[in-house]
């Protein structure tokens, strides 16, 4: 959760990370027509987003303080050989047929099964439906086992404060202002395997995130962030669940002079390009 935009947000996901942008011409070099993305309003961005970031992962963390359950950043395969090719290349296995509330569902008791469930589960958590109540906890309910779901529902509420939601422009129902959009995706790169067995399995997702309000107001323009998520799961009730999850920074790549788009290009982005069901 997730994440927030979180986003990591989570609002989902959380984090950010800066990047150099060529601002859109007869603007005055401005992005959004006129809200500036100066130190200012770069640094209210970062403090913004990473505020996500440190109420999910403390939610997260006083949920699941003494259940006994390892927190460890084992970063080894199942086999404690680095991955090769093979293994990191796409299957093209189609990851399931169903859908449970509109959340992919009855993934494959395997390990690329495991790997479709963490690429998807972040997706989910990275959503801006984690930011409304009733949405985050049909997310957290379906996705986490019933043990850590009882666990993470009250505080993550508590993380998702009307106070916090209107520092991110949104309302205490988590909606945006009207002619705005607020953007919060995640938008996986790649899984690995780091331990497997027929009853859990610990995947890592690599994905780049977005993050910000979209419109002629804003003061917040998209942004994107580079995290790496990775999950524990249980196999429990015929399918993959979250025991516990935890996010941290990077890998991030050099980027590139990409062009600023404007709010109104976002925005019908946004509206346009619906996401994927991630498969391994």
């Amino acid at each position: 959760m997730s994440p927030g935009d979180e986003h990591e947000t989570s609002g989902g996901y959380g984090g950010t990370g800066q990047t150099r942008t060529r601002l859109p011409q007869g603007t005055g070099g401005d992005i959004y027509g006129g809200a500036r993305r100066g130190r200012s309003s770069s640094s209210k961005s970062l403090v913004t987003v990473v505020a996500v970031v440190v109420l999910l992962i403390a939610a997260i963390a006083f949920a699941n303080r003494g259940d006994g359950t390892s927190s460890s950043n084992d970063n080894t395969t199942s086999s404690g050989s680095k991955p090769d090719a093979a293994s990191t290349a796409a299957s093209g296995t189609k990851p399931v047929e169903t859908k449970t509330g509109g959340i992919p569902s009855g993934f494959a008791h395997t390990e690329q099964g495991a790997q479709s469930a963490a690429a998807n589960y972040s997706v989910s958590l990275g959503s801006t439906g984690m930011f409304q109540k009733e949405i985050r906890h049909s997310l957290v309910n379906s996705l986490y086992t019933s043990a850590a779901a009882s666990k993470l529902t009250g505080p993550m509420d508590q993380a998702y404060s009307a106070d916090f939601l209107s520092k991110l422009g949104l309302d205490a129902n988590g909606n945006a202002p009207t002619g705005s959009t607020f953007v919060s995706r995640v938008i996986p790169v790649g899984t690995t395997v780091q331990r497997y067995s027929d009853n859990d399995a610990k995947v890592a997702v690599w994905y780049v995130g977005l993050i910000g309000m979209s419109g002629q107001t804003s003061t917040d323009p998209v942004t994107t962030s580079w995290k790496t998520w990775t999950f524990d799961l249980q196999w429990s009730n015929g399918d993959w669940k979250i025991v516990t999850d935890s996010q941290k920074d990077g890998p991030a790549p050099v980027p590139g002079d990409d062009t600023a788009a404007t709010s109104d290009e976002i925005s019908k982005a946004i509206d346009e390009y619906g996401g994927f069901t991630y498969a391994r």
